[in-house]
């Protein structure tokens, strides 16, 4: 009996898309947060405190949409069909967020429209990914191999429950990664900010994971079999866990802890997903050998990832460690 490829594909991407999740989404809380700096110098100093780094940690999406249309060509055939309008939004709010990062630098008079850019472009693209997730959630109808629904199934007030959370979540990422990176008055806002967001992540996660269930049989079903049950007994008292630390690490004035705990947040909740997922890459109509590539596709491809991701992993590791440490905020991306 031979290694599971597929099995170890959606374990792969399922990687990238939460490398993307936990590295990007502390970039994109610092432009969600933008309208509560208003000082051009704090500005200037949370832009640069992810300059070093944002560019790179969206290869990570680039790796996670490339590797799902290589391997999974009919789960990336039904996914973009059902959600083109939460995807196109998120790409088009990245892009402007990436324009809007480089333009300001070069401008005085349009310098307040460029900031807004950057910060619209960020919340859109969170809020459009929460849009998707929440929608992938619920399920797509799948008829024939092929997408069965509506142009607009993918807005329901489940996903767009889900789109807030998430760009409250990112904004609590965003406000540990600048109490890290940052020192002073800025530090201070970013600490008393990132209190409330911790409590309305907690919230979000509560009502998504109590919402979650009631969708289909198939996810309480889940939750209840075993072994899925032990990290559905565990789950609250790791999330409880990560929010003490969190609250402990900024009211001791420890800066690496609440960020640290923030991203365990994060993978809980993708970790719980994962799990409810299972056996499905889009449920609740298609498995994830369902809708593999051929056997020798996925093992041609595997070989390219195994060279590949190290790569990947070993640059963002050397970028952060070179990085490292305090803005200071006379210096930086010009």
């Amino acid at each position: 009996m031979g290694i599971d490829l597929a099995f170890v594909w959606a374990f792969l991407i399922a990687f990238a898309v939460l490398a993307y999740v936990v590295m990007d989404g502390f970039d994109l809380g610092i432009g969600i947060l933008f309208p509560f700096f208003r000082d051009k110098r704090d500005r200037d100093t949370m832009m640069n405190s992810v300059a070093p780094v944002w560019d790179g940690n969206e290869t990570w999406l680039v790796l996670g949409g490339g590797g799902l249309m290589a391997v999974f060509p009919l789960a990336y055939a039904t996914v973009l069909t059902a959600l083109y309008v939460p995807l196109i939004a998120m790409l088009l709010g990245l892009i402007f967020r990436g324009v809007a990062f480089e333009f300001r630098w070069r401008t005085t008079r349009w310098l307040s429209v460029w900031d807004w850019g950057f910060s619209v472009g960020s919340t859109v693209a969170a809020f459009s990914q929460g849009i998707a997730l929440g929608a992938l959630i619920e399920g797509i109808p799948v008829v024939d191999r092929a997408y069965a629904g509506g142009w607009w199934n993918w807005l329901t007030p489940f996903s767009i429950a889900t789109g807030i959370s998430l760009v409250i979540g990112y904004a609590l990422l965003g406000a540990t990664w600048l109490v890290l990176k940052t020192t002073g008055d800025l530090a201070a806002r970013a600490r008393d900010i990132a209190r409330p967001a911790t409590y309305l992540t907690l919230l979000g996660m509560g009502v998504f994971s109590l919402w979650t269930p009631l969708i289909g049989p198939h996810y309480l079903g889940r939750w209840l079999s075993f072994p899925a049950v032990i990290f559905s007994v565990l789950v609250p008292l790791l999330v409880l866990a990560c929010v003490t630390a969190v609250l402990s690490g900024l009211n001791r004035q420890k800066d690496l802890q609440p960020f640290l705990a923030s991203l365990g947040l994060f993978v809980l909740g993708f970790v719980g997903i994962g799990i409810s997922f299972y056996p499905f890459i889009v449920p609740p109509s298609l498995t994830i050998h369902e809708a593999a590539a051929p056997r020798a596709s996925l093992a041609f491809l595997l070989v390219g990832a195994v060279m590949l991701i190290p790569i990947i992993l070993a640059y963002t590791a050397y970028a952060y460690w070179v990085f490292r440490g305090k803005i200071r905020p006379e210096e930086g991306y010009h």
